[in-house]
């Protein structure tokens, strides 16, 4: 009998008293708040991380990212290694591989291409995979909004890219669905965050030998190491913590929605933080995105009420 790694769209029914009290209207706006706090942490991560590009290049800033977040994490949580199942062992190394590959294609894809760009072109695997998994009209209707909000933010300017930087930005995407699907069964397999740990420990293993080899001593320079410090917190420790602790409060296709938030939220940094223009067509745009992810998270609340009142018919 063979066990189904991926958790299902909806979280795993909580069991005691304090879990039910965490999945309610509460427990979502955390959930919410969560998502959004994972998405500002990885918009500055990426940032720094492009500053460290010409010293140590993108296949070391990705060893130096992983396995910075895999020491910090691993002495934190200090996880157990025994008592867990094959399939808990196999849903750990596959998120482990899933961050290694995801991490290392989207570091390539902004070594050749502005990070905006690659970003709205990676978060088109997350709406797909919303679209996929999503089991009711009302989530579609959420995806496309945030799929079309996603499509005004990248009117204009793309045929000048990069094709290769383009192909690997859509890879990242493709591996950014298999991680939120990754993230929500290894949280549901392990507590706390110790699933987590021990899947970037796995990433860490496989992206230090390439990183070692093409950086060389370039990582261990002061100022990149303190950098990388910065970026592995960032975009490692702060952001995959978050989110699968919001994978735990809220169904993937949900969650896969929310993912359109992160162009959204670099457009309105730019216009608020650098000053940058924002013209009526991204304005539209940022709203189409918040909009959506709000209609998804209401969706998916009537949803589970609705389960709730059928189960006491």
């Amino acid at each position: 009998m063979t066990t189904n790694v991926l958790a299902p769209e909806t979280p795993t029914a909580p069991s005691s008293p304090a879990r039910q009290r965490r999945g309610g209207r509460r427990g979502e706006l955390g959930a919410v708040g969560l998502v959004l706090g994972a998405a500002v942490s990885v918009q500055f991560g990426s940032g720094l991380a492009t500053l460290l590009f010409p010293q140590a290049g993108a296949a070391g800033m990705v060893a130096l990212r992983l396995g910075v977040a895999a020491v910090l994490m691993l002495a934190l949580c200090r996880p157990r290694l025994r008592g867990h199942s094959r399939a808990d062992w196999l849903a750990v190394v596959g998120l482990g591989v899933v961050f290694a590959a995801m991490n290392s294609v989207f570091y390539q894809a902004i070594a050749r291409i502005p990070l905006g760009p690659a970003v709205t072109l990676e978060v088109l695997g997350p709406l797909a995979l919303s679209i996929v998994t999503a089991r009711r009209r009302g989530t579609w209707l959420w995806a496309l909004l945030a799929l079309a909000g996603v499509a005004l933010l990248g009117t204009g300017g793309y045929d000048r890219l990069n094709t290769p930087g383009v192909l690997l930005a859509l890879a990242a995407g493709a591996l950014w669905a298999a991680y939120i699907l990754l993230s929500a069964s290894v949280g549901n397999r392990f507590p706390g965050a110790d699933g987590l740990a021990l899947a970037l420990g796995v990433a860490a293993l496989l992206t230090l030998p390439v990183g070692v080899v093409t950086a060389g001593p370039a990582l261990l320079h002061p100022v990149v190491l303190g950098l990388g410090f910065a970026v592995a917190l960032l975009s490692s420790v702060l952001p995959y913590t978050f989110e699968m602790s919001a994978l735990r409060r809220l169904p993937s296709s949900t969650f896969a929605v929310m993912m359109s938030l992160g162009p959204a939220l670099a457009c309105l940094a730019g216009f608020t933080v650098l000053g940058q223009s924002l013209n009526w067509v991204e304005a539209l745009a940022v709203l189409l995105v918040i909009a959506a992810s709000a209609g998804a998270v209401r969706s998916g609340r009537d949803r589970r009420a609705n389960m709730k009142l059928d189960g006491k018919a």
